[in-house]
């Protein structure tokens, strides 16, 4: 899964970097919202007003240089006694500042009066998690057991990744008020839960390849409707105290992002929608129209590439959405053939063309995709030739409107072309576009959405069997 399944190491690294992953693809399409990112930067009192479907765009420079977390320290006090337990394993204060400053330094929030509480509740969210998936991994010790030598290597391979040396990447963590020895820790739980879960569920996660080929027909469906590439970030109602908390929390992490917190860095450590823990965090892809509820369809409708929406309430919970691209259906149609042919030059007789096809009326019945091949070459006079797939517009006109209407698996009467006369199967169909992925690539994926979903039903489970106490 590489290194973005490391969730605060990995955020803590992008923020290093000298550009932002997320790269902020619409901007290079549309000059008028770079007109308007631009402004929202350089003037922050004149921030788009939290009204109507858009609440303004983000900072296209988030995450260019490293913040300098020393100069903009956290005002918060937490007492340093137990604030939770979870089973029979305790969460200091201690520990909640520790994990609240990883957040504030990973997802670049500034903390402030109204947004403290909910970034309190997401650090203490993730410590629960993070003592429970310590409690499973102690039943495994022998075999998942993490040395300081792997941790050390993880560390300088984000290093590398945010173009720093580990000496420099453990500084910038001190620097924000993060103990090493605490990063350590977290680093050490993550290793060893991704290798438990991996051994798992590894191959449960794989898809079957009915289902890769019928994400594939989906996908290549798809390609003929309208498509949005969207970032999202998806508050549980759930898990921060119910629906308002959830969107007093999405109008404070839309603030902020406007400000200039990335939205890659903020969807990692605040969103619960599985595309928080993707190489991209955030990132959901091209989605189609109409395939999304209708409250989200209808800002995706409004919203521009290069903006970002108000939060959005459904069922359960609040969404950001971040508009990165928009285009519309582009499909074409592909046909596979085969075909069983009489040559017949044009000067041939009526009587010629008359005989050639009765043979091949006679040749036709029965005839299918399988035995094609076969029929031809057993009959005298046939010639059979697969002519694989192509886009319709591409095939000869008189073969052109049976390429469309016929069904799969369906023979045509003979077809005459100045070579001869013709029979044709189609033998498979489907709709291409741009960027349809491989079956691979589709396999990958899914494979990745999979461990993603057990993950975090493991997760659920352990959760819903813990005593959890908090103070």
């Amino acid at each position: 899964m590489g290194l973005m399944r490391y969730s605060t190491g990995a955020a803590l690294a992008a923020l290093l970097l000298a550009g932002s992953a997320y790269g902020q693809t619409a901007q290079a399409k549309a000059s008028a919202a770079q007109t308007s990112v631009a402004q929202t930067s350089a003037r922050p009192a004149a921030q788009p007003s939290l009204q109507g479907p858009a609440a303004g765009a983000p900072n296209p420079a988030a995450g260019d240089t490293p913040a300098r977390p020393a100069a903009a320290q956290p005002q918060f006090q937490l007492a340093d006694g137990i604030v939770a337990t979870v089973n029979d394993k305790i969460i200091t204060g201690f520990d909640l500042r520790q994990r609240m400053l990883m957040l504030i330094a990973s997802s670049q929030i500034q903390p402030t009066e109204e947004n403290l509480p909910a970034i309190q509740q997401a650090a203490l969210n993730a410590l629960i998690e993070d003592r429970l998936k310590n409690q499973e991994l102690s039943k495994f010790a022998d075999q998942l057991k993490v040395t300081d030598q792997e941790v050390d290597e993880e560390i300088a391979q984000m290093a590398r990744q945010a173009g720093a040396t580990p000496q420099a990447y453990i500084q910038f963590l001190e620097q924000g008020g993060i103990r090493p020895e605490t990063f350590r820790e977290n680093l050490r739980t993550e290793i060893g839960w991704s290798r438990l879960t991996g051994g798992r569920f590894g191959s449960r996660a794989r898809p079957s390849p009915l289902q890769v080929e019928q994400e594939l027909r989906r996908l290549n469906a798809a390609a003929a409707q309208p498509q949005y590439l969207i970032g999202e970030i998806y508050i549980d109602a759930a898990r921060v105290g119910g629906q308002q908390a959830a969107l007093n929390g999405a109008r404070q992490l839309v603030q902020q992002i406007i400000q200039g917190a990335p939205f890659q860095a903020v969807a990692q450590q605040f969103s619960a929608a599985p595309s928080a823990s993707a190489r991209v965090p955030g990132d959901a892809g091209w989605v189609v129209k109409g395939s999304v509820q209708p409250a989200l369809q209808a800002v995706f409708d409004q919203l521009q590439p290069g903006q970002l929406s108000n939060p959005i309430a459904v069922d359960g919970g609040v969404y950001i959405i971040y508009m990165r691209d928009k285009r519309d259906g582009a499909a074409t149609s592909l046909v596979s053939m085969k075909q069983a042919m009489v040559e017949l030059p044009e000067t041939a007789s009526e009587a010629e063309v008359a005989a050639a096809t009765a043979k091949l009326e006679t040749l036709r019945q029965g005839l299918t995709c399988d035995n094609i091949m076969s029929q031809s070459r057993a009959t005298a006079g046939v010639t059979y030739a697969d002519l694989g797939e192509s886009d319709v517009q591409n095939l000869a006109p008189q073969f052109q409107q049976f390429a469309r209407t016929g069904e799969v698996g369906a023979v045509s009467s003979p077809i005459r072309t100045p070579l001869g006369l013709h029979l044709v199967a189609v033998c498979g169909r489907r709709v291409g576009g741009p960027d349809v992925p491989t079956h691979q690539q589709v396999e990958n994926r899914l494979r990745s959405q999979n461990l993603q979903v057990l993950d975090r039903r493991y997760l659920r489970d352990l959760r819903s069997d813990a005593l959890i106490e908090v103070k």
